[in-house]
């Protein structure tokens, strides 16, 4: 069964094995509709995410935004429907106080982005315009990011919020330490910068963003899908471990990978100089 769908997000799979997930508020540059809520944005954006690892038709999810922009994070006009809205930033305090805020804050709108990184297939950011605030956060989490000459990614600075929703983590572990704190104090970085500094796998011209974004579709198609899934797991958790669990990790999946169907249709596929057909199993 898929997701539930809204207008201001498409989910869109494709026969090639791609499902678009696209914000679609482009008259707004993509900015969210609500914070927490179950059909916010962020919440939907995991909904789908989620539709689409269960999916066993889609092999590699993409997230993008419509017309010029990916996504300029909250409605700063705050003009969504009551029923979706909620506090634009942590200090936007409700009825209940500041701390009844932060709660509801940490563990419903940041939390949710969290969800992204937990996708078991491979995500991708076709990041084609500004990636603000939480935008950039959701892009931040994805696997991969590609991005053009209108890519931006800038923080809430200005407004006086400092980078939230795992943005602080991938960050200096991205770019370095000092890059990550010159983002922090000047809240925006451009996409040649951002490229340079490992913020974007690849920077390319606006018209061949899409076609890049296929081609590497199409080379991470051909790799047993269990690899993926269980080097995406051991690799994020490398980040946070030591060399020896990280080894440890390796050695047991490597035994248990060896055995699995796709790895034995990869190795009659190479002797029959075919093309594999995996099922990730």
């Amino acid at each position: 069964m898929g997701p539930k769908l809204v207008d201001y997000l498409l989910y869109e799979p494709e026969d090639t094995g791609i499902l678009w997930i696209k914000f679609n508020r482009p008259e707004r540059l993509n900015a969210l509709i609500g914070s927490a809520e179950v059909n916010g944005t962020v919440a939907k954006v995991g909904e789908y995410m989620r539709a689409g690892d269960d999916d066993p038709n889609v092999k590699v999810i993409v997230l993008t935004g419509v017309g010029r922009g990916f996504c300029s994070g909250a409605d700063m006009r705050g003009d969504t429907p009551d029923e979706l809205k909620g506090p634009k930033f942590s200090g936007d305090y409700g009825p209940d106080g500041p701390d009844a805020t932060r709660e509801h804050f940490y563990h419903g709108f940041t939390k949710l982005h969290r969800d992204i990184s937990l996708i078991r297939k491979p995500t991708i950011a076709m990041i084609n315009g500004p990636a603000v605030g939480s935008g950039m956060d959701m892009a931040l989490h994805c696997d991969i990011r590609l991005g053009c000459e209108t890519t931006r990614f800038i923080g809430y600075h200005q407004l006086g919020q400092i980078v939230e929703n795992g943005g602080s983590y991938y960050l200096p572990k991205m770019a370095g330490l000092g890059r990550a704190l010159e983002f922090a104090y000047t809240g925006q970085v451009d996409a040649k910068r951002a490229f340079e500094w490992g913020l974007l796998n690849y920077l390319v011209p606006s018209e061949e963003l899409e076609q890049t974004t296929r081609e590497l579709c199409d080379r991470i198609m051909r790799v047993p899908p269990l690899v993926q899934w269980i080097s995406k797991r051991i690799m994020r958790t490398a980040m946070d471990t030591t060399i020896e669990n990280t080894m440890v990790l390796t050695s047991n999946a490597g035994g248990i990978l060896g055995g699995s169907d796709d790895a034995q249709e990869a190795r009659r596929a190479f002797l029959e100089k075919r093309s594999p057909v995996f099922h990730g199993r």
